[in-house]
């Protein structure tokens, strides 16, 4: 596990300074999906501190025993509006938002706990029917929306571009949400500092990287294939 997630910082510290970035401008989270609490342990024990996970039941088991370690959690999972009242008490950043539905529900729930959440809007930027996520072209509604609401903190943006196995095919939909990003980023608006773009996986977060990521969600480079 150490050896591994050393490998996959010091891609990230390479792909980083290949283009001019400062390596500490890219986060790392170790997506920990259908990992085990023992292997998580042993991640965090590891040097991992940001987590990222998929299911809301899962995910509380394993806040809840791993409690004591100083880390930070993400929901990087499709969030139905109905675990809305789950996530707001469980994770620092949710990275899926894609109705304005589920973020009025977040943000009512935010308030019951006095709590301003942090958000990203997942933009569907493949346009693939089968993927979650806003449309690019409803994005900029979607965002000035979302900016009305006093209890969420929007961020950035999140995709999950269509899997190619080479990852020059996948960087046109990085670069088009980091555009997508700097041109919502001109209106100022309030509630809103557009700084993240949470893209690249275990088989492109290079190219990610060269195209503005800021945060990489990469499992199976840390944790090995899942079962």
């Amino acid at each position: 596990m150490k050896t591994r997630l050393q490998s996959v910082r010091k891609r990230i510290e390479e792909a980083a300074k290949a283009c001019g970035r400062n390596p500490e401008s890219v986060r790392l989270i170790a997506v920990s999906k259908t990992i085990g609490t023992i292997h998580v342990r042993e991640a965090i024990e590891a040097g991992v501190t940001i987590l990222g996970e998929n299911y809301i039941q899962e995910a509380r088991t394993k806040i809840k025993d791993l409690s004591t370690y100083p880390v930070s959690w993400h929901f990087v999972g499709h969030l139905q509006s109905n675990k809305a009242k789950y996530a707001v008490r469980l994770f620092d950043l949710i990275h899926s938002v894609d109705s304005i539905k589920l973020a009025r529900e977040l943000n009512k729930q935010s308030k019951k706990i006095n709590k301003v959440q942090d958000i990203l809007i997942q933009v569907n930027i493949g346009e693939e029917s089968a993927k979650s996520g806003a449309l690019a072209q409803d994005t900029k509604k979607l965002f000035q929306d979302v900016s009305n609401l006093d209890n969420l903190a929007l961020k950035g943006f999140m995709t999950m571009p269509p899997f190619f196995d080479n990852p020059e095919k996948v960087r046109p939909f990085f670069a088009a949400l980091r555009e997508l990003r700097d041109r919502l980023n001109q209106q100022h608006l309030t509630n809103v500092t557009l700084n993240e773009l949470s893209m690249g996986m275990t088989g492109d977060f290079e190219a990610a990287i060269e195209e503005g990521a800021t945060l990489v969600r990469i499992g199976t480079a840390i944790f090995g294939a899942r079962k």
